[in-house]
């Protein structure tokens, strides 16, 4: 068992009303009578993994923001080891981003209220919305519509709050932004985790960014300034600062396996996080599927609209395995970057991350090669 800030050999958990009461060696205690017994040979137990930016799955895009989207990614997500997630949105007319918060913000509200905040026993839980978009550089959007961009504003930002029911957990910004700093002060106050992405940020801009509040980076080296010797940019300042949470995609197409050693050199054990960025196409054929309002072209793995990078088809599952194989880390590194940090980042760390008792049993079991053998939610075997 990879708890995943230990290791336990040969583990026995025991789990009552849906939470770990015990954890330890098998045969060091005596396993309680009439217990129902799961067994996993040969398998890793780790914490449910939290994917915090993932646009959709199955053909569903989470801006639909219906009880079925959510309720078929979530499922989706259990499959591969998936506990708990943050839909995240895209760039997109107004009317339609505050139509997407508000039903975002109610299908979260009823996962809250069938008592799934923990998690549930049907598939991953929505804990919050990652914003990502409309206030983003134009020089480095990606394939976020241009038309559709907002300046930092701190009245945008409380609409978008409100439609949200208060429910928006990270957004991601360009600090170079004008008005950035006032709007990453207000949304440091409502409680949101500020993000610094889709940016062409000097390295004192994005500095500045984080000295108004901002603690994390969106999607590592994509759709930031290049690194330069003599103006590091925001990419510098991601892999220099200690403090600075960092995303990352690590499907082998967005960051060369060159470029993810670097990045977990440079973000060590307690701030790197894998994310998956992935789209509707997720689990699906090839063929021409929908990011927000905009179709994007899937061949062989790859998402691209007009020829960029658009999202990916990435499971958490496979990028645990990418990232073992690239850096050459133990597995218990990679849980880290999957579950723990991510749930840290978001501020859901009492209740996911991490495998002790008093927890809801939210487990995933891998087989030796990573593969997801089984993923239990609440304590029930959701996919197996």
């Amino acid at each position: 068992m990879l708890t995943p800030l230990e290791q336990v050999d040969q583990p026995m958990v025991v789990i009552e009303d849906r939470c770990i009461v015990r954890i330890g060696p098998r045969g060091g205690w005596q396993e309680p009578e009439d217990a129902q017994q799961l067994d996993f040979p040969g398998a890793t137990l780790t914490p449910a993994s939290f994917d915090i930016h993932i646009h959709g799955a199955m053909g569903h895009d989470v801006m639909e923001g219906t009880q079925e989207a959510l309720d078929t990614v979530g499922k989706f997500l259990a499959q591969h080891g998936v506990g708990a997630y943050l839909p995240t949105t895209v760039t997109a007319p107004l009317d339609a981003t505050l139509h997407a918060l508000e039903g975002l913000a109610q299908q979260i509200a009823r996962a809250e209220k069938s008592g799934s905040a923990y998690g549930n026993s049907h598939g991953a839980t929505p804990l919050g919305i990652h914003l990502e978009g409309p206030f983003l550089s134009h020089s480095k959007r990606g394939v976020h519509p241009p038309e559709h961009l907002q300046k930092p504003s701190v009245e945008l930002l409380r609409r978008f709050w409100q439609a949200a029911q208060g429910r928006i957990v990270i957004i991601t910004v360009a600090p170079e932004l004008p008005g950035a700093a006032e709007f990453i002060q207000e949304a440091t106050r409502l409680g949101i985790r500020v993000s610094m992405g889709h940016s062409n940020a000097s390295m004192h801009e994005a500095k500045a960014g984080i000295a108004a509040g901002a603690q994390s980076a969106t999607h590592t080296y994509n759709a930031m300034r290049p690194l330069d010797h003599r103006e590091p940019g925001l990419l510098g300042v991601v892999l220099d600062d200690d403090n600075l949470f960092a995303e990352l995609i690590c499907d082998g197409i967005h960051v060369d396996p060159l470029l993810v050693r670097l990045f977990h050199k440079a973000k060590g054990l307690d701030r790197g996080m894998l994310i998956t960025d992935a789209i509707s196409a997720t689990g699906m054929p090839d063929g021409v599927y929908k990011l927000g309002e905009f179709d994007v072209t899937v061949t062989d793995g790859k998402c691209l609209h007009d020829g960029k990078l658009a999202g990916s088809v990435l499971t958490l599952d496979r990028a645990i395995r990418n990232f073992v194989a690239f850096t050459h880390s133990p597995y218990s590194v990679a849980v880290r970057y999957a579950s723990t940090n991510p749930a840290r980042l978001a501020g859901f760390s009492e209740a996911h991350g991490e495998l002790k008792p008093g927890r809801a049993a939210n487990i995933t079991v891998l087989s030796p090669e990573g593969n997801v053998l089984a993923t239990l939610l609440n304590g029930k075997i959701v996919t197996a």
